[in-house]
């Protein structure tokens, strides 16, 4: 009698293992319930909202039956990275077999991979404020040039500025005018709709690209993301500052490019005018507190708070440091993630920009992976990448790293 008991105990021991198998997929554990778990797996039982009452709600929030699935998911950090030769000219044909990426120093495994032919998204940032407010048909050419020069899969979104009646003046606000959608009809209609603002949210609009129009992850399809921004880079009218900005869009793992607009001439040349002229423009008060906590720290607050009380020389100090700052921090964000920074002297270069733009986002590789480092600390982790298996010299344009999110 034991040992039919103990063949007993034995067949159910066995059939309770096989019931218990778990399936690692893209860094999420997977784990089939039929029995025990092992104590020392953690896992994160996530929230199901079915059924009509409380009593089913309540049955599928705090029971599992044979056949749930629990998933521990942890961060996939996206690394955006350009491969070039010797000479400049970028590298296709690379698989993953060819990358190998560290981290703070650690080899990490490649969890996906998009080759230069996968499609991408892209967040096409509109500067209509300032100086390019009475060219904004030849942003819309340049808008709709670009488009056109897509591929099939490939989506776009559509940011730019606009005037927001909040109560007795209007403020400028930043508009979402398409998400992401492969709908050529939908994109023109949208860059037809471009508006146009006295201030330039410009801060704000690089946090709502990451907020708002990457704010979902990307699909199972492995897709390359950057966002492409027309833009003179000097903000003076966000709630949001630049790093935290740049820390929105390094956490989304986007790639940051940059067709500069040069408006500097212009824009001394009206700060200049006298408060009562109709043609002048003013310094607005977040750029003169910005000026004075950069650039002069120590200085009384009450020195920066009126722009007309200022000097011709003064002005056109202030507006040249904020114009140097807005490059410095147009490269720093292209930089640290992989992406880069075009020169158009006019705006009616723009449209060859963009062709610069579209032609480099093509020659751009998606890797991502799972760090090995779990630590939820917020601190700042540096990525490198690394090409093998070539003989020829190589150059890697890639992000420099990104901030592991905190608890």
């Amino acid at each position: 009698m034991s040992a039919i008991l103990k063949r007993r105990g034995l067949f159910k021991l066995t059939l309770l293992i096989l019931f218990a198998s778990t399936v690692v997929l893209s860094g999420t554990l997977i784990i089939k319930v039929g029995a025990q778990q092992p104590e020392t797996q953690q896992t994160q039982r996530p929230r199901r909202v079915s059924g009509s009452n409380q009593g089913d709600q309540k049955k599928s929030s705090e029971e599992l039956d044979e056949g749930d699935v629990i998933r521990t998911d942890t961060q996939l950090v996206s690394v955006p990275a350009v491969v070039t030769d010797g000479t400049g000219r970028p590298l296709s044909g690379l698989k993953a077999d060819n990358f190998q990426i560290l981290e703070d120093g650690q080899p990490q495994a490649i969890a996906n991979f998009g080759t230069t032919d996968a499609p991408f998204e892209i967040a096409l940032l509109l500067d209509t404020s300032g100086s390019t407010r009475e060219d904004v048909g030849l942003i819309q050419q340049a808008a709709n040039s670009f488009v056109s020069a897509l591929r099939t899969g490939d989506r776009v979104g559509v940011v730019a500025f606009n005037q927001a009646q909040t109560g007795k003046d209007p403020i400028a606000a930043v508009e979402v005018l398409s998400p992401l959608t492969s709908d050529r009809t939908a994109l023109t209609k949208a860059i037809e709709n471009i508006g146009s603002s006295n201030g330039t949210p410009y801060y704000d609009a690089l946090a709502k690209v990451a907020d708002v129009i990457f704010r979902d992850p990307p699909t199972d399809q492995v897709r390359r993301r950057a966002v492409v921004a027309l833009t003179d880079g000097v903000d003076s009218a966000s709630n949001s500052d630049f790093g935290s900005a740049k820390l929105k869009l390094s956490q989304a793992g986007i790639a940051c490019y940059f067709i500069q607009v040069n408006t500097e001439d212009f824009v001394e040349d009206r700060l200049m005018k006298d408060c009562q002229d109709d043609g002048r423009l003013a310094l607005s008060q977040r750029q003169l507190q910005r000026y004075r906590e950069i650039f002069v720290p120590r200085a009384k607050a009450e020195d920066y708070t009126n722009f007309c009380q200022m000097g011709p020389f003064e002005r056109m100090s202030i507006s040249r440091e904020l114009y140097n700052l807005a490059r410095r921090e147009m490269n720093d964000l292209a930089k640290a993630s992989g992406g880069r920074t075009f020169n158009a002297t006019s705006l009616s270069d723009a449209r060859a920009a963009f062709a610069r733009v579209a032609a480099d986002i093509g020659t751009l590789y998606s890797l991502g992976y799972y760090p090995t480092n779990k630590a939820r600390d917020g601190k700042f982790r540096s990525i490198h990448l690394v090409v093998k298996g070539l003989k020829d010299k190589t150059e890697i344009r890639s992000r420099d790293g990104y901030y592991a999110p905190a608890r």
